[in-house]
């Protein structure tokens, strides 16, 4: 949301220097270890995999941007976290937010007046605390030499480098938290639904599986070329429920413009309607059905499709458009196809039954409203395809917490 100009250009090429296509590559350790640990939290407790979903992509954040795991979800940081991405949508949604920002000179009124601003502020401080705390916590360490490989690492050398200050480091890898936690659980949360919703789908997903793997080991990243119809599910899914349905953030004209016929003058806010473009049903025949065989032909990585000049070509608009668009595709694509792959390698994902013994299903565009967007909570019935499927999720596990422990401090080594 920072304004564009030269600070915003420097967090910028600073934030892509850390998250492009090679950096993203070095990441994959610690995917593969957080995503064996969510295939055993859903072995053990199949009835949390909101949960499980949640710690994993919280854990391959903090690990990637601070250093450290996020081993268990009861952590008080990833807590205050997801309930600050609940306060900050419901914050959003109430005609006083929008409001202050249209008349900026009703910011000076008193609080009791304008209670929103000072629940605000509330949630501001809050949240500055969290990633100051999280940056100084890193610089710490750092300095001690006890830091894993990570963004913070890179960071730390720029602001030697370029002298910006403690706060905006910290928001920088605040938002870089924020974002690679909270949107790519969603995505996966929103996976699952399709799979639960669309058992033609899951069977297809299921075949190919077995046809390319096999049941002796699990898919990794090489094996993504191989598993087009797995590619398909993670596009189809970010085309099929966007968490960001209007973009993600707002964007402003650096000039003015016009648009079949309406101005649109210079620094007005616009916002991407992405899910509109999505169910659009020009590029999207019959657009509410979760359908990946739409990408059985599209071989492009996510980014090189947002980078098409041609943008009705584009896969999906979930990541943004423009100077503003994601910096972290590569990380995230390479976290949910291995999340998706590996979910449907270890187990079958079907509906609970009420008391009568009745499926009960879950309407597939009941969504939160906010920010960013995730299916309303639902169950789902979810167990082993096999007991030596099992066996392997169970066992993968065992050695990766033993490989990643050390011995003696009990300290995490990945």
């Amino acid at each position: 949301m920072m304004n564009y100009g030269p600070t915003w250009r420097a967090t910028r090429k600073m934030v892509h220097g850390l998250l492009n296509s090679n950096v993203a590559k070095s990441y994959v350790p610690y995917q593969m270890l957080e995503n064996k640990q969510m295939l055993h939290d859903f072995l053990q407790q199949p009835e949390g995999f909101l949960k499980h979903i949640r710690r994993y992509s919280n854990a391959l954040t903090t690990t990637m941007v601070f250093g450290w795991r996020t081993p268990t979800y009861e952590d008080a940081n990833m807590k205050q976290l997801f309930d600050g991405f609940s306060e900050f949508a419901e914050i959003n949604q109430t005609g006083t937010a929008a409001l202050i920002d249209f008349y900026p000179p009703l910011r000076k009124l008193p609080s009791f007046i304008l209670p929103t601003q000072e629940r605000a502020r509330q949630m501001h401080r809050k949240e500055k605390a969290l990633y100051l705390g999280h940056w100084l916590k890193a610089k710490q360490a750092i300095k001690e030499g006890s830091i894993r490989p990570c963004f913070c690492v890179g960071m730390a050398e720029a602001q030697k480098r370029e002298g910006f200050s403690d706060d905006q480091a910290c928001y920088t890898s605040g938002t870089l938290l924020e974002a690679g936690s909270d949107t790519t659980s969603s995505t996966i949360y929103a996976f699952v639904l399709a799979m639960l919703l669309y058992p033609d789908v899951q069977r297809k997903a299921h075949e190919e599986l077995d046809r390319v793997i096999g049941s002796d080991r699990m898919p990794t990243m090489d094996d993504e070329p191989s598993l087009q119809y797995i590619r398909g599910c993670v596009k189809e899914t970010l085309r099929w429920l966007p968490t960001t349905i209007l973009g993600a953030v707002p964007h402003a004209t650096t000039q003015d413009d016009t648009y079949m016929g309406y101005l649109i003058p210079k620094g007005a806010g616009v916002l991407n309607n992405v899910w509109t473009i999505h169910n659009d049903p020009v590029r999207a025949p019959e657009p509410r059905r979760f359908d990946p065989s739409r990408f059985k032909d599209d071989r492009l990585g996510l980014y090189d499709s947002a980078a098409n000049p041609d943008a009705t070509k584009r896969d999906q608009f979930t990541f943004g458009a423009g100077r503003r668009i994601c910096s972290g595709m590569h990380v995230a694509e390479r976290s949910l196809f291995l999340a998706m792959s590996r979910i449907l390698w270890a187990f079958d994902i079907n509906p609970q039954l009420d008391s009568i013994g009745k499926p009960i299903m879950p309407e597939q565009d009941n969504i939160t409203q906010g920010f960013v967007c995730m299916p309303e909570e639902y169950q789902a019935k979810i167990t082993p395809r096999s007991k030596e499927r099992a066996q392997m999720v169970e066992a993968e596990w065992q050695q990766a917490e033993r490989a990643s422990l050390d011995p003696v401090s009990k300290q995490w080594l990945v």
